[in-house]
């Protein structure tokens, strides 16, 4: 039978094994869930949810994040999961192998991955330096004696100098002077793109370095960095959370984040807010699932992992908001003033709103260091599984090019020395207007729910969403709920194009502090690096029929069907992989 198995599949055994040897696979269950933790569990947890869940009612916005959270995430979670174990294949050649037509989805993932490299680790350029600067006898941003300071700047850390400080038109606090003139000194605009900062851009080294070393040695050196990564934000968290929660005025922060006013969710912009945070925050669309899903055992629970790993998300965002919004309660109760004066979301939160929080608590450096510590590791975390992504899909394409030697490490500096250069440009005095081009029109938006338009329908219709669920339950012993193919075929198409429709509807110029309007050149810049992700899907559509013979109809019916060694080669790996293990033990023979 094995015979036949590997004839039909064109892959001996001996061969089947030396492939999968040299891909690589898990070392264990846990490193699997500790790297899609460490992906899917990043900023937008601590710095997005908890104040979108203040800005729309409350506990009331559990309703459509819930919503979309079955309609939309736990679905695409699980396809993209379960995609990877079943094909053994990264981002790119998972799609080739279910439907040769629509490969392009796998190399606009990967595009959509290097854009969002380049700009996500200017994040951690930034929360290096906040760390660095950490360690000073005093707080830099919580004095107005440095070089940077202007005859305006005012100390925000009792009742009387709040007062003073919202009266005078022209009074600027010492943190918001801080972050924008000495980590941004942020020019007047974009065309204005002035010098690259120096420490900036050393701190922008470090992260590179630190993510190189993470990805090197492929997924042995991704999985054994994910044990710290993923796991030591929690012990912040969790030391943030009960610190905030003993401050006074905390349980007033609490009451403003959970509060519940059904009021808001006749507000259509409530939930759009909840579908795209679910995007935003569980990295679906990308190709980082299905990469880290295809190192895994192929009788490995994916579906129950996904569930497992999907809770763990929507919880960590959860507890998130106390530990926010607690310390913000606190600094509300300090400074006399209205909660909604200090409650942010995005980079005003991480830079400026809890550097200005932790100025207010005893031992300042302490808890300030403690802070970006989780930050710094919450964002190596998603850059480094994207970095494993490219790497992988472009491994399985070409792999007798990378795979062999030092040519994948090499390939990797490459990578990363060329998202460095790049990366200079969001260290000048108009990166911070240039890291918003990225991340408004590639990393979020329609460009991702095209992506789950076009995944939806190629698995829930074209390869068949119950062949897929007959896949699923070769794997792991029976098929998904109902509920999950039905969302496939309906639900999650539906849901991403009435949200793609409202997007698109209420569409206004990009801002920048909801101020400087950008020139149109830039938005010119913008509507190119999202069209050049997304093109590649219709692009390689043409490419595929130009290659076929036949009939238009007979290219498109050809192009269409999964490829023949599939299933063979899954169950063929699988059985060798388990005829190399001894018995009893799980262990490598």
């Amino acid at each position: 039978m094995a015979g036949t198995l590997c004839r039909l599949c064109h892959v001996p055994p001996k061969a089947a094994s030396k492939a999968t040897k040299e891909r690589g696979e898990w070392g264990s269950k846990k490193e699997f869930i500790l790297s899609v933790a460490g992906a899917i569990i990043g900023l937008g947890n601590v710095w997005r949810f908890p104040y979108l869940c203040y800005k729309n009612g409350g506990g009331a916005f559990f309703i459509p994040y819930i919503l979309f959270l079955a309609a939309c995430g736990i679905p695409l979670f699980v396809l993209e999961v379960s995609l990877g174990q079943y094909t053994s294949q990264g981002g790119i050649m998972c799609w080739r192998k279910v439907c040769p037509l629509f490969e392009g989805l796998g190399y606009a993932s990967q595009m959509i991955i290097f854009y969002g490299c380049i700009s996500y680790i200017v994040i951690l350029a930034w929360a290096f330096l906040y760390f660095f600067s950490s360690f000073s006898g005093e707080l830099p941003w919580a004095t107005c004696n440095n070089t940077w300071n202007t005859d305006s700047c005012v100390i925000l850390n009792n009742y009387n100098t709040t007062a003073n400080w919202t009266s005078p038109v022209n009074a600027s606090s010492s943190v918001i002077e801080f972050w924008q003139r000495r980590v941004l000194n942020i020019s007047t605009g974009i065309e204005a793109l002035g010098s690259i900062q120096w420490e900036l851009s050393l701190c922008l080294l470090l992260a590179w370095i630190i993510c190189y070393f993470c990805v090197w040695k492929g997924v042995r050196s991704t999985g054994k960095a994910s044990y710290f990564t993923a796991t030591f934000p929690y012990v912040m968290l969790l030391v943030l959370f009960f610190r905030g929660m003993t401050l006074p005025g905390a349980f007033l922060g609490i009451k403003y984040y959970l509060y519940p006013n059904p009021a808001r969710l006749t507000d259509p912009q409530v939930w759009m807010d909840a579908g795209t945070q679910i995007f935003y925050s569980y990295a679906i669309c990308l190709g980082c699932l299905t990469t880290l899903g295809s190192f895994n055992k192929y009788n490995n629970n994916c579906y129950r992992d996904s569930f497992y790993l999907c809770l763990l998300n929507s919880g960590t965002s959860f507890v998130s908001g106390f530990a926010i919004f607690s310390v913000l309660g606190y600094m509300s109760h300090k400074q006399g003033v209205d909660i909604s004066s200090v409650a942010e979301s995005g980079p005003g939160l991480v830079f400026i709103v809890y550097p200005q929080a932790v100025t207010l608590l005893p031992c300042p450096q302490v808890w300030s260091v403690c802070f970006f510590t989780m930050i710094i590791l919450l964002g190596i975390d998603g850059q480094f599984v994207g970095l494993e992504s490219i790497m992988t899909s472009l491994s399985d394409v070409y792999p007798s090019q990378i795979r062999k030697g030092y040519r994948r490490e090499l390939c990797l500096m490459l990578i990363c020395a060329i998202s460095y250069m790049f990366g200079l440009f969001l260290v000048s005095q108009a990166g911070a207007y240039i890291l918003q081009i990225f991340d408004h029109y590639v990393c979020s938006g329609p460009a991702l729910l095209l992506m789950a338009i076009f995944q939806s329908v190629v698995i829930g219709w074209i390869y068949g969403a119950e062949r897929f669920s007959d896949n699923i339950e070769d794997m792991i012993g029976y098929k998904p709920l109902s509920l999950i193919k039905y969302c496939w075929m309906y639900g999650t198409p539906l849901v991403c194009s009435a949200t793609l429709v409202f997007l698109l509807l209420r569409y206004t110029p990009l801002r920048f502090n909801n101020s400087y309007v950008y020139p149109s050149w830039a938005y010119w810049i913008g509507w190119f690096l999202a069209s050049s992700s997304l093109t590649m899907v219709p692009l390689t559509i043409l490419c595929k029929l130009a290659k076929g013979k036949g009939t238009l109809w007979q290219r498109l019916k050809k192009s269409s069907q999964p490829a023949e060694d599939l299933p063979v080669m899954a169950k063929e790996i699988a059985r060798i992989n388990a005829s190399l293990r001894v018995p009893g033990n799980g262990q490598n023979v």
